[in-house]
């Protein structure tokens, strides 16, 4: 059976935009102060995959200490603006084997990210990681 989510949206005059989560935790959409609406999607992604990541490591009994993760979206120049391609990079910061870093980034683009399943076959996805020992 499939998982139904509600995600809602209100908007208040002078072009503020709340967004709410399934849960009710709230993303503000306004500029300058807010989040830019076309970031929601590769930030949707690196959080599913991360968070993904960080539970695998920790069955491993990795030690990691951080993890910072960017990704670096490419869109076409003219409107819609359709993405193209999102870059992402994994910095696992602590005592993390890489090798082991790769395969949780994996496991999670195959198996867990429902945000990764659902573009893969869009646009292009690629990610490269890195262990920095601290």
């Amino acid at each position: 059976m499939a998982d139904n989510n509600q995600v809602q949206l209100n908007w208040i005059p002078e072009d503020r935009f709340t967004l709410q989560d399934s849960n009710g935790y709230s993303v503000r959409m306004k500029r300058p102060d807010g989040v830019k609406p076309s970031d929601l999607l590769p930030m949707a992604l690196i959080g599913c995959t991360s968070y993904d990541v960080v539970e695998i490591l920790k069955k491993q009994r990795q030690e990691l200490n951080q993890l910072n993760v960017t990704a670096e979206a490419v869109q076409d120049e003219n409107p819609p603006w359709r993405f193209r391609k999102i870059h992402v990079r994994y910095q696992a910061v602590g005592k993390v084997d890489v090798e082991k870093l790769r395969k949780a980034i994996e496991v999670s683009e195959e198996k867990y990210c429902s945000v990764y399943a659902t573009l893969k076959d869009a646009i292009e996805i690629t990610h490269e990681a890195e262990a920095i020992e601290a």
